[in-house]
């Protein structure tokens, strides 16, 4: 396999355009050409045939993988009669929208344009920064170092609006800038809390916000895309809201875009665009959901944290929006969500001394182009440690997630840019958290008292129904997580990637035996097929992130395949 650094350290990054086509192969691979057996392996390149649309399409390959996320180098191919002729990424994104066309009958005439803007995001990105992964692993930069996105979604870096804004409030730009804040009077104000002082965060001491108003934080671009709102306007020019302007401490835009963080605690806006799939607005039930939420895992989380003291969650104890009345005197809907703001707990409360959160996709990232980095957190180390590494890794992770599902019916969402990764001085993992309740959900059977006290607006998205959570987990931990951060050690070390597997295999098997071998768990370690979700038929079909389908893949974990692929 080529190396991914050279001897500076200096990342060997694909081009916009290789890097999109890859991600479009990625997506066909996984959740059309593969499940219909349309591809092979064969003189150090994947074959990939489009079975409705006919072409037969070629990539060289850094490295094949055990799961099927092999990795690519170099442009893709297609066989015509004069031979193996190069394909750009737009023809290629082409022949996925004729082959989705083609397969599902249903049309997306948006499709394009948004690999298009996917495309051209990470042009930008690509060009306006430094990409060598220099200095000390950092929190802030591993959120704000992810330049390509999730590489098995077909538009990783899609982004609705304006372009100029964009780059003013991207993580990719590393934009830091201050929030906007309004005064609002106290009886147009919505709000929640779960405990007493987690507003605190919102109420900075300040002598502009007049006795009767409450301060109600907004991100900018968000809003410069309602300031026009007739209700908005109207209550302005009365003085039931007061624009105090843009102030106070400057905030950097998180890995989600719409997360801000201050140096400890975190605010996740509502943003009225889209990013890869949807629409990052708050809807009115996530706002009640987030405190319900963690009034409601209280229980469960003080047992799993007494139980795996190596993990933690950071809740969301408060929220607070506009009420504007509407016509019909109940609060307008666009203004309620679109200035929605939840509080996430800071990292002080569930960080160790002397250790530092990273982003758990920067680490896992297919390119090092962050200092957090696995190739920069074992800095050469050999094959051995980077075992010792993962080992230790998965211990922290998966006891706890598995916990969480069989012992009280909650399904963690640990996909790789909802876990930060606490390392020590030398790099080793000593602490996972777990983020972002907007994921989080209830098996029913677990919690009927809970869901029934509350409005069923509010409890109906908490949940899950037993079978698709645990799709959700193992979808989260093993194909979106697990399987990316292995990619990314076996990129180092490739002779260890059944060894990977093998140390996931045996903290599965453990955790199975503690548990009495429940039947999800034995069908796991028999080497059952994994569920991925299916993102690229998700947006081609418009559907919400809620109702994505999977796709399954062949298994690594039984244990006659490791055996068998260690020979």
């Amino acid at each position: 396999m080529p190396p991914l650094t050279d001897s500076l350290g200096t990342a060997h990054l694909p081009t916009a355009d290789d890097a999109t086509a890859h991600t479009l192969l990625n997506c066909l691979l996984r959740e059309v050409a593969g499940p219909e057996r349309q591809t092979a392996v064969s003189d150090g390149h994947l074959l990939l045939r489009l079975p409705r649309r006919g072409p037969l399409l070629r990539v060289a390959l850094r490295r094949t993988s055990l799961l099927g996320a092999h990795r690519f180098t170099g442009p893709v191919h297609e066989q015509t009669a004069t031979g193996w002729t190069a394909l750009d990424w737009r023809r290629l994104a082409e022949y996925t929208h004729d082959e989705l066309t083609l397969r599902t009958g249903v049309p997306n005439d948006e499709f394009l344009s948004q690999i298009d803007s996917s495309h051209r995001t990470l042009a930008a990105a690509l060009a306006d920064r430094d990409t060598a992964p220099h200095g000390r692993p950092d929190y802030l930069a591993s959120e704000q170092s992810l330049l390509f996105g999730h590489r098995f979604h077909p538009t990783p870096k899609a982004r609705s609006g304006d372009a100029d804004a964009w780059r003013s409030y991207a993580p990719e730009a590393r934009a830091v800038f201050p929030l906007r804040h309004l005064a609002v009077r106290e009886d147009l104000i919505a709000q929640e809390s779960a405990e007493p002082g987690a507003t605190a965060v919102l109420d900075p001491e300040r002598g502009d916000v007049p006795e009767g108003y409450r301060l109600l934080p907004a991100h900018p671009w968000q809003y410069e895309m309602l300031r026009e709102h007739r209700l908005l306007r109207d209550a302005l020019g009365r003085g039931d809201i007061l624009d105090l302007g843009p102030g106070g401490p400057e905030y950097a835009a998180t890995a989600s875009v719409r997360t801000l963080f201050d140096g400890d605690a975190f605010l996740k806006f509502s943003l009225n665009v889209r990013i890869t799939n949807c629409v990052r607005r708050h809807a009115r039930y996530e706002l009640s959901g987030a405190v319900a939420l963690t009034r409601a895992l209280a229980p469960a989380l003080a047992d799993l944290e007494a139980r795996f003291p190596g993990s933690a969650l950071l809740r969301e104890p408060a929220y607070r929006s506009l009420a504007l009345p509407g016509p019909d005197g109940t609060p307008d809907r666009a203004l309620l969500e679109g200035f929605g703001v939840i509080v996430r707990e800071g990292l002080s409360r569930r960080l160790p001394p002397g250790t530092t959160p990273l982003l758990a996709a920067a680490v896992a990232d297919e390119y090092p182009t962050g200092p957090a980095h696995i190739s920069r957190l074992l800095s050469g180390r050999g094959p051995e440690a980077a075992l010792d590494w993962w080992r230790a890794y998965l211990r922290l992770l998966v006891p706890p997630v598995l916990s969480a599902f069989f012992d009280h019916g909650v399904v963690l969402e640990p996909h790789l840019q909802n876990v930060l990764i606490c390392v020590d001085t030398d790099g080793m993992p000593v602490r996972v958290l777990f983020r972002d309740l907007e994921g989080t959900k209830l098996v029913p059977d677990h919690h009927a008292d809970t869901l029934a006290a509350l409005p069923p607006e509010v409890a109906g998205p908490m949940t899950y129904d037993a079978r698709r959570g645990w799709d959700r987990i193992v979808y989260c931990l093993l194909v979106n997580h697990l399987a990316e951060l292995l990619a990314a050690l076996a990129d180092l070390h490739p002779e260890t990637e059944a060894d990977l597997w093998a140390a996931v295999r045996a903290v599965l098997r453990a955790h199975a035996d503690e548990e009495s071998r429940p039947p999800l768990l034995a069908a796991l370690l028999a080497g059952v097929p994994l569920p991925a979700k299916a993102n690229l038929l998700t947006r081609w079909e418009r559907k919400a992130d809620r109702e994505a389908g999977y796709v399954r893949l062949p298994s690594p974990l039984a244990e006659d395949i490791l055996r068998w692929s260690t020979r």
